[in-house]
């Protein structure tokens, strides 16, 4: 376990871009960061961003809990826009995490602030800009990713500290046969989730200072230990070369654990 940047303000959502460039947020500091060849930068964006996306122009869709939206940053303009808040007519429950699926539908959780709450709902914003609900009633809703198949959606639940497994229609934008998947436990509970491209999941105990390892029929394969205790996020290289990203709050680091496996990139 290697220690790549330090004194970042409770960092989050790691994901990479097509050209090997990792991103992530430092949501109490309003920053995204962007880390590549041992080198990294700052870019205020305001706000608490937290889960990150990158969509196949290399823009960087990320949630901000505070603004209550989900907003885009394009890295070759420097622009930054705002591209929903509300759902009909209601301001979104402080947006979590999100992730593409492979036909463009961008899905996100919005938990709101409390692990007891009930709730929490997951959206679909789609390609062509419908915004819905399409799962509700959960206990603060967070990390989610899609499985090796694309037909497969996971989502955290750290209110019950349960692993949802979902199956998801790209076409008509529903969620179906949604289950309790896993209980992962853990001292607050899992938080986010990232799929190698064998489908195994990686999943960001919260609090307990690990990554639990998930065969996809849910077996525990692996624990990783971590550096602090509580890892909110994490990514895999897609070419295989620099292993596991992995973001810390409570020491503020960004982590790098090695492994040959290769992450998934939409």
């Amino acid at each position: 376990m290697h220690i790549v940047i330090e004194g970042l303000n409770f960092p989050e959502g790691p994901a990479f871009d097509a050209t090997g460039g990792l991103w992530l947020v430092e949501k109490n500091a309003g920053n995204l960061v962007y880390y590549r060849h041992q080198q990294y930068s700052r870019i205020f964006v305001d706000g608490h961003p937290n889960g990150i996306a990158i969509d196949p122009q290399g823009k960087v869709w990320f949630c901000d809990a505070k603004q209550n939206s989900i907003r885009q940053y394009d890295p070759l303009s420097g622009e930054c826009v705002t591209l929903a808040h509300q759902i009909a007519r209601v301001p979104l429950k402080m947006p979590n995490d999100l992730c593409f699926d492979p036909s463009g539908n961008l899905l996100f959780t919005c938990p709101g602030s409390d692990l007891t709450d009930g709730e929490g709902y997951i959206c679909c914003l789609s390609k062509e800009g419908v915004l819905k609900k399409v799962h509700t009633g959960m206990f603060y809703c967070n990390g989610l990713a899609f499985g090796r198949n694309s037909a497969h959606l996971f989502v955290a639940e750290t209110g019950t500290k349960w692993i949802w497994k979902m199956t998801w229609n790209s076409h008509t934008h529903t969620v179906n046969r949604a289950k309790k998947f896993v209980y992962v436990g853990g001292d607050v509970g899992p938080d986010g989730i990232a799929v190698d491209q064998n489908g195994l999941l990686y999943v960001a105990l919260y609090g307990s200072g690990k990554i639990a390892v998930l065969h996809p029929d849910g077996r525990l394969v692996n624990e990783i230990d971590i550096i602090g205790k509580n890892p909110t996020n994490c990514a895999l290289d897609p070419l295989g070369k620099h292993g596991v990203f992995i973001t810390e709050a409570e020491k503020g680091t960004l982590l790098q654990w090695e492994t040959t496996k290769k992450g998934l990139l939409w």
